[in-house]
């Protein structure tokens, strides 16, 4: 016997492996548990019965001691929990059963004694162990309806978030706020910890009724030997041969080492214990279907602070502030994914918002909530004043909106070496097509520049009949072709 200190081996069966949703069944170990305990209870059954049975003999003689034998003549029920070898339980009723076959001429005049001081003290630990019997079956079965029940729910999620990943490859990515993958795949999170909250309650509970065993069922062996101890007093009485038989008997009950059977039963079924050396799971350590999907890294996230939309309020407030690869600009209370569900209180689409150049800290998003909020549906289209902690960050939130928007570079290119040039100079098609395309996702802002209108080519047309020259000429003449090609890129 190696003592205390013997370590648990590792449980195969109910290790909770690094997968969302492990498939494992919770309420394993406390089926193993309770099964035990059913064990014991057939045990103490056994012993009550023989003590009964007993009173009978002593009271029939010879041939109620055949009754005797026959209570314990049968092998042990779920047998396997026992040691088989010698200084056991198995190997004490086997003792027993040898004994009582050469008690069959016992005394009769006990009986009362037995069934007044004997039968009681088994009849307590019967319920005792009924007792923890019906504790390890129902304590347990609460906590693993929770587990069945957050499990379900992180795997929908999972399943949605692929769902969304897969809508996102084939729609470009135009989603609705809520089938943003990355907003899903922040649910997912949260409720892997739900999950992984209720899977380490349940682990520890059974923990705690596991290491508890031990000591319960040291206090059954104990209290069956104050059971036999009891038994032998009671037929002290008897011929010598017969009190020598009852003493072999209490001999090889007290012989039982209180955590000998628990030992036993530790190294034949560790592997399907818990092992309370595991740490527990950690959200960070789990890995799930898509992940790490792109549609999930935001292009910049970070806080910001917002002037609110309510007129009537003054000053900012600091939110957390995401541009997904989705083309949304999402607001969040903060960036925690554990305490709550995080959903965004903002959501604009940034195609279809107009943004304007950031001037120092700050910049302007024009554009519709399209969150679905209650804040949402009263705000409608509204002007967004943001406010960064630097300039320099101002700007990196302003390149991160345009490449979400869509814009590519600045609205036009324009570089005059003189007066009377800058009047006849036109736009080449290549700055045109730039122009509309960030004019399309809603830039504003920048160098300032003349509009379509002041540099079309009727106007250059107009300029170089007055001004005259061959020059002049020329740059009407490329204007038609300039025209030309700006339709064709359009088309």
């Amino acid at each position: 016997m190696s003592g205390d200190t013997q370590k648990l081996p590792l449980r195969q069966g109910t290790t909770m492996s690094e997968e969302a949703v492990p498939d494992i069944d919770p309420t394993s170990t406390a089926g193993l548990l309770a099964e035990r305990l059913q064990a014991w209870k057939h045990a103490v059954g056994y012993l009550e019965n023989y003590v009964e049975a007993l009173e009978k003999a002593h009271k029939a003689h010879s041939k109620e001691y055949e009754k005797v034998l026959k209570t314990i003549s049968h092998p042990l029920k779920e047998g396997a929990h026992f040691d088989q070898g010698l200084g056991g339980v198995a190997g004490f009723f086997e003792n027993m059963r040898v004994n009582t076959q050469a008690m069959i001429n016992s005394n009769a005049e006990t009986e009362k004694t037995l069934k007044g001081s004997v039968r009681p003290i088994l009849e307590r630990l019967h319920k005792e162990i009924k007792a923890k019997h019906k504790e390890v079956a129902h304590g347990v079965e609460k906590s693993a309806k929770e587990i069945e029940k957050a499990r379900n729910d992180t795997q929908k999620h999972i399943e949605l978030l692929g769902q969304q990943a897969a809508a996102f490859e084939s729609a470009g990515g135009r989603l609705n706020p809520n089938d943003d993958p990355y907003v899903i795949q922040r649910g997912v999170i949260y409720r892997l910890n739900k999950q992984v909250i209720e899977e380490n309650n349940h682990r520890n509970d059974l923990i705690s009724v596991q290491d508890g065993f031990k000591d319960f069922e040291a206090h059954v062996i104990q209290v069956i030997q104050q059971a036999i101890d009891a038994l032998n007093q009671v037929a002290g009485g008897q011929a010598e041969k017969i009190r020598a038989l009852y003493t072999d008997i209490l001999g090889a009950a007290q012989r039982i080492p209180p955590d000998f059977e628990w030992k036993g039963f530790v190294q034949r079924e560790g592997h399907r214990l818990v092992d309370p050396n595991e740490p527990p799971r950690s959200v960070d350590s789990i890995v799930f279907p898509n992940q790490n999907h792109s549609s999930t890294k935001p292009l910049i996230e970070g806080s910001l602070e917002r002037k609110s939309r309510n007129k009537l309020s003054w000053g900012t407030q600091t939110g957390y502030y995401v541009v997904t690869p989705s083309k949304y600009l999402h607001e969040f209370k903060d960036d925690d994914n554990l305490r709550y569900d995080p959903k965004p209180e903002l959501s604009i689409y940034l195609p279809d918002a107009v943004i304007s150049a950031p001037t120092g800290e700050k910049f302007t998003i024009k554009g519709k909530d399209k969150s679905k909020s209650f804040s949402s549906k009263l705000a409608g289209t509204s002007e967004l004043n943001f406010k960064a902690h630097s300039a320099a960050e101002a700007q990196k939130w302003f390149d991160a909106i345009r490449i979400a928007a869509g814009a590519t570079g600045p609205a036009y290119a324009s570089n005059p070496s003189s007066p009377a040039a800058s009047m006849s100079e036109t736009k080449t098609p290549l700055d045109t097509a730039a122009a509309q395309k960030e004019q399309e996702a809603g830039i504003i802002g920048g160098e300032t520049v003349s509009s379509p209108t002041e540099i079309s080519p009727a106007v250059t047309r107009q300029n170089t009949l007055k001004n005259g020259g061959p020059a002049a000429a020329s740059t009407a003449s490329a204007a038609p072709a300039a025209t030309d090609e700006k339709k064709t890129n359009v088309a």
